[in-house]
């Protein structure tokens, strides 16, 4: 057995380096996330207790703020991590493979910018439906109409022309990766940004359904991240994401339907 090359043994404690990052990054996003939605249905005496306010200042709605992009980063880290990989592994063959890490951490970033700047819009929304007592101090739909309508969007969405072409990008990051290819870090920036708007066209309305379930509901996440780490990466995912959208919505015309008092 011949020992490594120097270069050799660079690229493997890269490899180690990144995927560590990768899953240290979710880890934590997870360790922040169920102590808060246990303790949301819980005492709220914990690390949820700065949402009993009545008042939300400047300081709670950061924390709000931070409470989404954590929450988008451990949903949707785990299904784009084969697109970081395959992304890391592209470089280490080029040219620039001395700088690896600095250009996945770049891709990294411009994925999770995109999910930050929905995590904005998101924490804009919940105040708003909060304020017009649409949403329940839990951050659940109060109104099975207002769910129900959320849900025949999210099922329809499933069948659309934009959510299969999203999808595919995301379920093909090495055709991705080649269609949309830009050199240097900031290229690779560029890169993130793109692959995390077509990740963002295939699972906006998806996200959306928390506030059907509950925002901080530990199993409606749960359910909704493997729901889109099948729908990316299982050989299934594309049939099945389509087939699912019939069950959304029956449900949500199930939740309308009650919402409206008609028996059923």
């Amino acid at each position: 057995m011949t020992d490594r090359t120097p270069i050799e043994s660079l690229l493997r404690r890269d490899r180690w380096l990144i995927g560590g990052a990768l899953v240290a990054a979710i880890v934590l996003c997870w360790a922040w996330i169920v102590p808060m939605a246990f303790d949301m249905y819980g005492s709220m005496t914990g690390s949820a207790a700065w949402m009993m306010t009545s008042r939300w200042n400047l300081g709670h709605l950061a924390l709000l703020f931070a409470m989404w992009v954590v929450m988008m980063a451990g949903m949707m880290l785990p299904s784009a991590a084969p697109a970081f990989l395959l992304y890391a592994s592209v470089i280490r063959r080029s040219p620039e493979g001395g700088r690896t890490q600095a250009h996945v951490y770049a891709f990294a970033g411009g994925y999770l910018l995109v999910w930050t700047v929905f995590s904005l819009a998101a924490t804009v929304l919940q105040r708003l439906l909060a304020d017009w007592l649409i949403l329940s101090p839990m951050m659940d739909a109060r109104d099975s109409r207002f769910g129900g309508a959320l849900l025949i969007v999210a099922g329809v969405f499933q069948f659309t022309p934009l959510k299969r072409a999203c999808l595919e990008s995301c379920r093909s990051p090495a055709e991705f990766i080649t269609r949309h290819w830009r050199a240097g870090v900031a290229g690779g920036f560029r890169l993130g940004v793109a692959h995390g708007l077509f990740c963002l066209g295939c699972c906006w309305a998806l996200m959306m359904l928390l506030f059907v379930g509950g925002v901080m509901n530990l199993w409606w996440i749960a359910a909704l991240t493997v729901f889109v780490l099948l729908e990316k990466l299982a050989p299934f995912g594309a049939q099945g994401g389509r087939f699912s959208g019939l069950p959304i919505i029956a449900f949500g015309l199930w939740s309308l339907l009650r919402g409206l008092g008609v028996p059923g």
